[in-house]
């Protein structure tokens, strides 16, 4: 049975998957951006994203032990020393202000020759990007057309549509 397993499997192993995850989060931490297949990318946001709340603990934590277990925790996620020394040090204040949200992918619309698996970019969201406002529940035109001035407006235009079609009917 498969209860309480809420990742993608990825089709490799535990351990395999764990060092593909490690590996991918030191490129993306390294380097801001990588491009990569769809579904690794996928993975690789939730994994990513708590890596860095991590840090942003470690870094608001008075105590230094406190801070360096959490640093232990994030070293148990991601294995290459000097990605985490560069995240703890310096790019967790670039997330200072998000709540979350840390990474965004980009489908590519392309696939890769070997085996068309889609490609996708994945990179971190800048401090000040405010991204774009989702839409909740009814939209918005819906609401403004029952208000009274566009209904007032409606029977005015309606002569104007009727002028034409009398006018062809009459020619024919």
């Amino acid at each position: 049975m498969r209860h309480n397993k809420h990742h993608a499997s990825l089709g490799v192993t535990v351990e395999h998957r764990r060092a593909m995850m490690s590996n991918l989060a030191a490129a993306l931490i390294t380097h801001g951006r990588i491009q990569t297949t769809l579904t690794k990318a996928k993975a690789l946001r939730p994994f990513i994203e708590k890596v860095i709340t991590k840090a942003k603990q470690a870094a608001a934590k008075t105590d230094p032990k406190d801070a360096l277990h959490l640093r232990r925790l994030a070293h148990s996620d991601v294995r290459d020393e000097t990605a985490l020394t560069l995240l703890f040090n310096e790019k967790h204040k670039e997330f200072t202000n998000r709540s979350g949200g840390y990474t965004r992918i980009y489908k590519l619309g392309q696939q890769r020759l070997g085996d068309a698996a889609e490609l996708a970019l994945i990179e971190f969201v800048k401090a000040d990007d405010v991204g774009y406002k989702k839409s909740k529940g009814k939209k918005a035109p819906k609401a403004k057309k029952a208000k009274a001035p566009k209904a007032e407006a409606a029977p005015e235009a309606a002569p104007a549509a009727e002028a034409p079609q009398a006018e062809g009917e009459a020619k024919g």
